[in-house]
């Protein structure tokens, strides 16, 4: 176990991970937070610099992360075939409001700096609609660049 001074108290098990309380929406969340090193505890100036760069934009981040999250949902239900079949586990959705309704953030991942090219962020969450693979975001350079399940964001 290690506390570090941005990332917080952390253990590791092949990758450190710790437990973090983040805001999003009009919700306080408690959600895992992975950083990827090795058990020296020692972490890439670019994954504090992600990190940092994430929590600083945080709060305008969130805006643009719904509208994505919300145009995935929207696509993915049409390539199904819901948006003309009624199907209780893909409702029709219409809002950011109305999607924070169906998902909660669960995780955060900062991988090594530069794996994806820029400052990396994955983020977890789960979904009324897919149980199993849930929804997963990437950011680069507090950028959108990839939204699809939950692996994504690993």
């Amino acid at each position: 176990m290690i506390k570090d001074e941005l990332f917080g108290i952390l253990e590791y098990d092949y990758t450190w991970s710790g437990n973090y309380e983040i805001d999003f929406g009009k919700n306080i969340f408690n959600i895992l937070l992975l950083v990827a090193g090795d058990e020296s505890g020692l972490f890439e100036e670019g994954q504090y610099e992600a990190y940092r760069m994430f929590k600083k934009k945080w709060k305008d981040l969130q805006e643009i992360i719904l509208s994505e999250l919300l145009m995935y949902y929207v696509n993915r239900r049409e390539e199904l075939g819901y948006s003309d079949v009624v199907n209780e586990k893909y409702p029709e959705i219409l809002s950011n409001e109305d999607l924070l309704n169906h998902i909660t953030i669960v995780g955060i991942k900062i991988p090594y700096a530069e794996i994806y090219g820029g400052r990396s962020i994955g983020i977890s969450f789960d979904c009324t609609w897919d149980d199993e693979n849930g929804l997963g975001l990437r950011l680069n350079d507090e950028n959108v660049i990839k939204v699809g399940f939950q692996d994504i964001a690993i």
